[in-house]
């Protein structure tokens, strides 16, 4: 198997007080969340409400569940009675959803709001001008069972290490000023989850409170 508790060992050795590690295991089988889990790793991310499903049925049951990809709102129901963290919300529909949904089930699921920042085309996440929108559109807060916990993001997908610092700083200084118009009176809006394996060092730097982080302690996904 692979080296699972020797590679977890060295990530949360690079982890400063007050980051959070989400170990991505998606696509991975569940001998290997085990290994993860013996040595005291207890959050983990998901990107599919089947397999999740299936590994929330057949793992220990204090495992902290994040679903950390694009959610689609008819898969929320499903997910919604044990997930911990949703990450990835963009949209006002999906956040009324899990509210709607939440309701039923007596819970309160914690979110973040998915940025994109990164240059690249991509299908998910509120550009700057669209959180604004949203934010400042204002229904969110008659929603009683969702509660907007921070920000999440990825960096482009390049070499360049300058130009994945910069977007994170992006995410950083709009976090601080959406906290400051939006959330100054709250503690829990407080989580920036962005940097992954190969910039997770660089995202700490900038202000990351929650790394995702799979290949590093897992190795190539068995898909």
């Amino acid at each position: 198997m692979y080296d699972v508790k020797g590679n977890l060992r060295k990530v949360l050795a690079d982890l400063p007080r007050g980051v959070h590690l989400v170990a991505i295991s998606k696509y991975h089988p569940n001998e290997y969340i085990e290994a993860a889990y013996a040595e005291g790793q207890r959050i983990f991310g998901e990107s599919h409400e089947q397999e999740l499903r299936l590994k929330h049925e057949t793992l220990p049951k204090d495992i902290y569940w994040h679903f950390i990809g694009h959610l689609q709102t008819n898969k929320v129901k499903y997910i919604v009675p044990y997930i911990t963290m949703i990450e990835a919300v963009d949209s006002l529909k999906l956040l009324k959803e899990i509210d709607k949904q939440a309701a039923k089930c007596g819970r309160t699921i914690a979110v973040l709001l998915e940025l994109h920042i990164a240059e690249e085309e991509t299908k998910y996440g509120l550009t700057p001008d669209a959180l604004w929108q949203l934010l400042a559109e204002g229904s969110w807060r008659q929603l009683q069972h969702v509660r907007i916990c921070g920000l999440m993001m990825m960096a482009s997908n390049v070499d360049d290490m300058e130009q994945i610092r910069s977007e994170f700083r992006q995410g950083r200084e709009l976090f601080y000023q959406v906290k400051e118009q939006y959330f100054a009176d709250v503690d829990y809006f407080r989580e920036r989850s962005w940097g992954m394996s190969h910039d997770y060092k660089i995202a700490i730097e900038e202000g990351s409170t929650i790394v995702r982080i799979g290949t590093t302690i897992f190795g190539p996904r068995v898909y």
